[in-house]
């Protein structure tokens, strides 16, 4: 890793906030509001499958529904899950505004990528106040793009020279890698990653004061 980054880009779920409770309150409304899905969706089940493309959240949670039905309870969920974001939102993870506030005033700019839904960033920003530090962000929801697309897509966007990316799951540092983009890995998120595959790590937000 370079001595010196311009920036960082974060995932979103798992690295700045933790929704996963309200988003399961939200696919169980949505399931809830419809008669061909069966088994409740548990906290654990969203938790398994955070940091997935969108898309995929839904095939994954849901794999023998007709792609007729499939889409049907997607575009549901979508609504509650962005009116629970808005309204219910997530925890930030302790001492992120401190963290975020050190990074600007050491002059990083910051930005967001994430797999999820077209809306999702703007109501993290709406419901955790903390907007004003992000410079600016992307999402699969956009135009569908992996995570690797969409960094390197904000990389070109505001002329960053020497980017680092912080995320929490094996898809974030696949997607960092495939962007040229380093990689610091959250091991409070929700992924799994051995020290071989990501040796630099940070166990709080906090952290990245030490490293940056």
């Amino acid at each position: 890793m370079p001595t010196q980054f311009d920036s960082v880009i974060f995932d979103l779920d798992g690295t700045l906030w933790d929704a996963s409770e309200a988003i399961a309150r939200a696919f169980q409304a949505a399931k809830n509001s419809v008669d061909y899905i069966e088994n409740d969706v548990t906290l654990a089940q969203v938790q398994a499958v955070t940091g997935q493309p969108y898309t995929v959240v839904y095939e994954r949670l849901f794999p023998k529904l007709p792609a007729d039905k499939l889409d049907e309870y997607r575009a549901l969920c979508a609504r509650h899950e962005l009116t629970a974001a808005e309204e219910h939102g997530g925890a930030p993870y302790p001492g992120l505004e401190d963290a975020l506030r050190y990074l600007r005033g050491q002059g990083y700019r910051l930005f967001i990528v994430s797999n999820c839904q077209l809306g999702y960033v703007e109501a993290f920003f709406k419901h955790s106040g903390l907007g004003h530090f992000f410079e600016g962000h992307q999402c699969f929801g956009t135009r569908l793009l992996p995570k690797s697309e969409n960094i390197r897509e904000v990389v070109a966007q505001y002329g960053l020279q020497a980017p680092v990316y912080v995320g929490d799951t094996p898809g974030d540092l696949a997607g960092s890698q495939a962007a040229g983009v380093p990689f610091i890995f959250a091991t409070y998120g929700f992924g799994a990653l051995s020290e071989t595959e990501a040796p630099v790590r940070i166990q709080q937000p906090a952290d990245l004061q030490r490293i940056l």
